[in-house]
């Protein structure tokens, strides 16, 4: 599909804008590159404005959505760029040695940034409500069910409560059968995608404890969270699924595990002897 340019096209409507749509306009004519990364609910604050006003400003102009805006974004973004870019450092001209230099000190800045976003008081909480929980389920969507397969196939092999259903249908399912006795662990880089948003809607009415690993401290996922989990990888609306925010994601969920560990030292340490004895015969 081929976009317009978004700021010709900002231009040419905004006689025709409200006046709550002239406050989005002015801050994202401003704060061009700023805007790629911030949620919905980042730039609603920023202009003063609900986020249904910032949804609206995208429908006004002829988008879907706010995530489809900030593709167009992006686009246009890259157009006015002399050289292509693959991410917001990478570009086409750039040799092995320096897509080498560029991704580790990506991988490294964003570790290091959800090192520094971690709150000592939340990680003990949600380790605290995991271990006394009768249920953990993991859930994601795309690229965040990945992640959640990995946290499912990390704590498995300390404990037998965990569950990860790989399909949405499934996943709203089982939120749906939760109980304030359970836990669920919702992973959303955005915190705005639509059905893990509703899982968590969902889950929440249940009575069950809602733990959220997320990039953003305040987006629609967060309002349904108990406890939000801060990742630090910057990701682009063109760069969906980037292994940069999954890194900093499994950062969070070894966190989690090791101090679950910690905290069920005795039957840790059994159900990890024997998970590894269940499968040394697969190995040559």
């Amino acid at each position: 599909m081929a976009y317009q340019d978004i700021f010709s096209l900002i231009h040419s409507r905004y006689t025709s804008f409200t006046n709550t749509e002239k406050k989005v306009a002015d801050y994202i004519l401003s704060n061009t590159k700023d805007v790629i990364y911030m949620s919905i609910t980042d730039i609603a604050d920023a202009c003063n404005v609900g986020e249904s006003s910032v949804f609206r400003f995208c429908k006004t102009m002829n988008l879907k959505g706010y995530q489809e805006f900030k593709i167009v974004l992006a686009h246009s973004i890259s157009l006015e760029d002399e050289t292509p870019q693959l991410s917001s450092q990478i570009t086409m001209q750039d040799t092995i040695p320096e897509l080498s230099s560029k991704i580790l000190s990506t991988n490294v800045h964003a570790l290091t940034e959800t090192y520094n976003f971690i709150n000592e008081q939340d990680v003990e909480k949600a380790v605290e409500r995991m271990i006394q929980a009768e249920r953990i389920h993991f859930f994601g969507v795309g690229s965040s069910l990945m992640t959640a397969m990995e946290a499912k196939n990390k704590f498995m092999r300390i404990t037998n409560k965990t569950e990860c259903s790989i399909d949405s249908h499934l996943q709203i399912m089982s939120a749906s059968l939760l109980t304030e006795r359970d836990v669920a662990v919702l992973i959303s880089y955005s915190g705005s995608t639509k059905d893990t948003i509703e899982i968590a809607k969902v889950a929440k009415q249940t009575g069950a404890n809602t733990i959220c690993i997320t990039r953003f401290a305040k987006s629609p996922l967060t309002n349904y969270s108990d406890i939000t989990l801060l990742c630090g990888a910057n990701e682009g609306p063109l760069q969906g699924g980037s292994l940069t925010a999954k890194i900093s994601q499994l950062y969070l969920l070894d966190l989690l595990y090791f101090a679950y560990f910690k905290g069920t030292k005795k039957e840790s340490l059994y159900n990890k002897e024997q998970t590894a004895k269940a499968v040394v015969e697969k190995m040559l």
